[in-house]
């Protein structure tokens, strides 16, 4: 038997980890030898050190480290603290960080790199280890063999601190051996009473199928084909899921409705719950039917959030990145989604890819804002580890970070000043329009004074880059910088100013800057109390310039913008 940590680093708190879950539930499943396995959550926010202890006071002969492009640079570190803390124990990464980058994850002090499905290959190490089988290439469990690991014996740095001389030998025994039938089993089921006592109301994690049908050159999903998993199966975790109290369930399906019927079968299942969990999928829009998008225009209120992959409306650029999408058909269907005011729309760009240059990516990221999507995320390219696009970085003259997230520098199309403009317009929208935060005072100032968006943001992100600034003082530095713009009207200006702010906040004091027309508090007040039926809360009521009080009922709150409901009188 061998007793196992399955360490799970994530981004933040917030997000419940999915992968050591499901490893955890697969060496129960697949297993031919009973094991001990022990779950160690932990952030980027806590020290190398601090986690490496957590993790040593288990004592284990193996530890699992699941690696992606969010703690790759605090793994190092870690790894480190666990040799110096368990010398004896074999150290194992899988995850798309190791699994395309494993001779440095040797240098760092890995002793094994997994590479692939990890529910089937964990619990096929442990029995390897546990069983001291000296006959490589033929690790199995329940009559299956498992594929793709990927031995890396431990370099001499390593090996005089291995204390446990059974585990150190089979090391180099382990190699390749592949799935005996054409498909795996479906992995175990991960929600176990454990992981729901660990949710608390957490981002929770849903799979219900694997891998991609597409080949788009910056994804490592790329062209590896679908694999579905049993509906039922998938049904009886989503009910078990939205009874456990998370207030998202986050499906992780690269492309959810690229088999239209199924995800018409599960659209309408997860409409019909009597829950208050909204659902957030990846899907592509082009993609959609006419009756999923009748389908999705029946859902209750928040229960849906999409978020669709545009990327960007540069052909070439599309093309280059081997990605293939009907634009037209994609905005059209979005257009339409979105006019049912049910379901939150998250649309995202990459600036950097192949051929589009600075002004051809504020024509896309103009036509992609021009959709109203909830959120518009303008993100960056990044050249991953076993990318396409990577692998032809230096043929295209592509700069990019060495350290994750490997971030692009620059391009023949896109100079570091280009991106540096790129990332300040990122910055201010990021910090309004994407945080529904000032929407009305976004379309005032945009009329009044003639800016196209990426204009507006870009100098935005000028003048008042937010780096963690608390909201009253940003409020203040946006009013500001608005007021300076030419056609802007003050009085206008702050009654938008006062109105979002009310839209957005509850009980907090307004920002000095939006107060000359409060008039009297009294009177704001009084009249909140007349038409809400109640006593109104702090920060419930204001004067605008025109004389009309503005009230926001505090009680009543979008569940699509999570705003609240504004009355004008």
């Amino acid at each position: 038997m061998c007793k196992a940590v399955l360490l799970a680093i994530s981004a933040k708190y917030v997000h419940s980890p999915l992968a050591v879950w499901v490893i955890a539930a697969g060496v129960s499943k697949f297993a031919r030898l009973p094991h001990e396995v022990v779950i160690v959550e932990a952030a980027i926010q806590q020290s190398a050190a601090g986690i490496a202890d957590r993790v040593a006071e288990h004592s284990p002969d193996v530890v699992g480290i699941s690696a992606y492009i969010w703690n790759a640079a605090l793994l190092p570190e870690i790894l480190d603290e666990l040799r110096e803390k368990l010398p004896g124990a074999v150290i194992t990464l899988g995850g798309p960080e190791a699994a395309h980058n494993a001779e440095y994850w040797h240098t760092k002090g890995a002793d094994l790199v997994l590479i692939g499905e990890g529910e089937y290959e964990f619990p096929a190490l442990l029995d390897k280890l546990s069983a001291n089988d000296s006959t490589p290439n033929k690790i199995k469990t329940q009559n299956h063999q498992f594929s793709n690991i990927n031995p890396i014996k431990p370099t001499p740095k390593h090996q005089h601190k291995a204390s446990n001389s059974h585990l150190s030998s089979l090391l180099s025994q382990l190699s390749s051996c592949a799935f005996e039938e054409s498909a795996p089993p479906p992995p175990a089921d991960p929600y176990s009473k454990a992981y729901l006592e660990t949710l608390s109301g957490r981002i929770a994690y849903l799979e219900t199928s694997r891998g991609c049908p597409f080949t788009c050159g910056f994804c490592l999903s790329a062209g590896t084909g679908v694999r579905y998993f049993p509906l039922d199966m998938v049904k009886g975790q989503i009910d078990k899921l939205a009874k456990s109290g998370p207030r998202t369930i986050k499906l992780v399906d690269r492309t959810f409705n690229c088999n239209a019927g199924r995800a018409f079968e599960l659209f309408e299942y997860i409409v019909g719950l009597d829950t208050d969990c909204r659902f957030h999928f990846e899907v592509a829009a082009d993609l959609f039917e006419s009756r999923a998008i009748k389908l999705l225009a029946s859902a209750p209120p928040g229960r849906i959030q999409l978020e669709t992959g545009l990327q960007s409306f540069f052909k070439p650029a599309l093309e280059a990145a081997s990605r293939k999408t009907d634009l037209e058909k994609s905005e059209r269907n979005i257009k339409t989604l979105l006019k049912g005011g049910n379901i939150h729309i998250h649309v995202d760009l990459i600036a950097g890819l192949p051929y589009e240059t600075y002004n051809d990516f504020i024509g896309s990221f103009s036509r992609a804002y021009a959709l109203g999507a909830h959120t518009l995320q303008l993100g960056f390219l990044k050249l991953l580890h076993g990318s396409k696009l990577r692998e032809r970085a230096g043929e295209l003259g592509i700069r990019y970070s060495e350290e994750p997230p490997y971030a692009i520098i620059s391009s023949p199309w896109l100079s570091e000043d280009d991106l540096e403009a790129l990332r300040q317009a990122e910055n201010a929208l990021q910090h309004t329009y994407n945080k529904c935060r000032f929407l009305t005072t976004l379309e005032y100032v945009m009329a009044a004074s003639g800016l196209l968006p990426y204009s507006l943001f870009h100098a935005l992100g000028g003048a008042a880059p937010n780096r963690g600034t608390q909201l009253e003082i940003y409020a203040g530095q946006l009013y500001n910088f608005f007021s300076g713009l030419p056609g802007v009207e003050e009085d206008k200006l702050r009654d938008h100013m006062v109105c979002d702010w009310l839209g957005m906040v509850k009980g907090k004091n307004m920002p000095g800057c939006l107060k000359s027309h409060e008039g009297r508090p009294g009177r704001a007040a009084s009249e909140a109390e007349k038409y809400l039926g109640r006593k109104p809360g702090r920060g419930e009521a204001a004067i605008l310039h025109s004389g009309k009080t503005v009230v926001v009922d505090s009680e009543t709150r979008n569940p699509v913008t999570s705003l609240y409901k504004l009355h004008i009188i």
